[in-house]
């Protein structure tokens, strides 16, 4: 039956409602800390604020693997990434998964996809897509398209992607079809290059420093030592910081990891144009830089990086909140907020100094947690709040129900329909299950799995450790001590080893699944074949292992 709705004539689903729309705005490492709806300390995001405004903030969002491909193969199977195949960024996605925009195509719903999907080459179930291979790039960057074969389009990708939706919105939309789109941006992404119109203004911003910048990993076991994501010893002088590779010759700074070969390759994405800007942008911070290393201390160096990086990443944020502008403000003045829910988060949060990081990967709260903002007309309340535990695992089976399509019987997640609507009494759940896999490999954060409640986490650290962590998440906020061992918190840890358990068994996770995992990226690693390990670092690791083992 079809009904005239606003603009739209649309079909009624199978429950006789009229099925909504679905925008899925979602960008990469987007940090909880860097909305204001959640923290304005460093940032104002008030395009992004309209969604929460407008809807409802959860504020104990989480993804189930803190890694990029992964989770968004988890969003669009509904699935743990042990299901799904798709465990680390370095293994294929396995096509035959199938994810809800097939589902919702083939229930009648208009689809199209535009900006960064990370994996494949032709995502199923859409009508219409434009993406960037692989990570792509911020500046000119290449698309993969479904009708124009590959394309490279002159401007900054985070306009570019939005400049692509709102132009399918306008000419390729069908009034007669309910669409589901996902608006995809590769922002705020490392290596952080912002926009030019924000180069003077964010370049010149200071920003106030975490309480864990200086964190020295003592209060829990070794893996947290063991990451390779300090901004101090990890983060690259040229290619994150933008420091002159010449300048880094004069001054005799040795390169980190990728560093020039980083820069450089940015620097060839830009016209003459943007490439003087650019540099005349970071001018002054390499004069200052020039005179003040030969003095510098390591506290100072730290804290020198520190402000480089949240300029550079936060400047990328400024672009999104602005395109999420666009997106909303064309939404308002073509009368399409109605009967469409939409959905601003992260494929997972990101380290802003936190314990003196950067990237992700780990369960503590700053890459586990995500940003997830959800409005929907005449169902949701405007300005509600959620500390309910939801999970990217959810996305799916939230939009199928959404649409009155039934989910199939091997999605992992829950509807967050009821939460949406004010219901709290069906969500029962008590706790989530984590689980990361992408070791050995950049960044060398240890294999480990969890589980989360309101109160505690639980964390074993599997390969190439054999190690347990209690945090306590009330009393200990900022996560640095390991209570495991403590005599106070024997009963919680005997009732939350009991709770892990029965998650793993209900997600139909084990060591004998986690060991195959385990050996594959082994076997690559030591051809050589996986990116950031030498054949040297495995065998350090494989010796590492044994000794573990022996003491079992």
């Amino acid at each position: 039956m079809n009904i005239a709705f606003g603009q739209y004539k649309v079909t009624k689903d199978r429950r006789g409602s009229v099925p909504p729309n679905i925008i899925f705005i979602m960008s990469d490492d987007h940090a909880y800390q860097a909305i204001s709806a959640y923290d304005n300390r460093l940032i104002e995001t008030p395009n992004i604020d309209r969604i929460a405004k407008k809807g409802m903030l959860f504020t104990q969002a989480s993804v189930t693997n803190s890694i990029c491909a992964p989770s968004r193969a988890t969003i669009l199977t509904g699935k743990h990434s042990h299901i799904n195949g798709k465990v680390d960024n370095h293994f294929p996605f396995d096509t035959t998964n199938i994810t809800f925009p097939q589902l919702l195509q083939k229930a009648g719903y208009q689809t199209a996809m535009f900006g960064k999907l990370h994996f494949g080459n032709n995502p199923k179930g859409f009508d219409q897509f434009k993406i960037l291979p692989d990570q792509g790039s911020y500046y000119n960057p290449d698309f993969i398209t479904k009708n124009e074969g590959n394309i490279k389009v002159e401007g900054y990708v985070t306009d570019i992607i939005t400049d692509m939706t709102l132009d399918w919105l306008q000419k390729e939309r069908k009034q007669d079809q309910p669409f589901m789109l996902m608006y995809l941006h590769k922002a705020p992404h490392r290596s952080w290059l912002m926009a030019e119109r924000h180069l003077e203004e964010y370049t010149s911003k200071t920003f106030p420093e975490p309480a864990t910048l200086f964190d020295d990993y003592s209060g829990r076991t070794s893996p947290a030592a063991e990451a390779e994501m300090s901004i101090l010893h990890h983060m690259s002088w040229a290619g994150d910081n933008k420091v002159l590779p010449e300048l880094m010759d004069e001054l005799k700074i040795p390169e980190i990891g990728m560093d020039k070969r980083r820069y450089v390759y940015e620097m060839s994405r830009f016209n003459p144009s943007q490439a003087e800007n650019f540099r005349k942008a970071y001018a002054k911070i390499n004069e200052s830089f020039k005179k003040a290393y030969p003095g510098m201390t390591a506290q100072d160096k730290m804290k020198w990086k520190y402000q480089r990086y949240m300029q550079d990443y936060l400047g990328t944020i400024k672009a999104v909140d602005e395109n999420v502008g666009r997106l909303l403000d064309y939404l308002e003045a073509n009368n399409m907020m109605e009967n469409t829910i939409i959905v601003y988060t992260s494929d997972q949060g990101f380290y802003l100094g936190e314990h003196g990081w950067f990237d992700k990967r780990f369960v503590y709260d700053q890459s586990f947690k995500t940003p997830l903002l959800v409005a929907w007309p005449g169902k949701v309340k405007p300005g509600s709040r959620s500390d309910e535990l939801v999970q990217n695992l959810d996305f799916a089976q939230t939009f199928l129900d959404a649409a009155g399509v039934k989910a199939p019987a091997d999605m992992q997640g829950e509807s967050l329909v009821p939460l949406l609507k004010g219901d709290t009494k069906k969500w029962t759940r008590k706790g989530v299950y984590y689980h990361y896999y992408e070791y050995p490999a950049e960044h060398m954060v240890n294999r480990h799995y969890a589980i989360v409640t309101k109160d505690y986490k639980l964390i074993h650290y599997y390969y190439v450790e054999d190690q347990w962590e209690l945090i306590d998440r009330k009393k200990d906020p900022q996560e640095l001590k390991n209570v495991y061992n403590d005599p106070a918190y024997v009963k919680v840890r005997k009732e939350l080893h009991a709770q892990l358990d029965q998650l793993r068994k209900k997600y139909k996770d084990n060591e004998e699944l986690s060991q195959v995992y385990v050996d594959k990226l082994m076997e690559d690693a030591s051809n050589g074949k996986v990116y950031g390990v030498s054949p040297e670092k495995i065998q350090e690791i494989k010796a590492r292992r044994a000794k573990v083992v022996s003491k079992k």
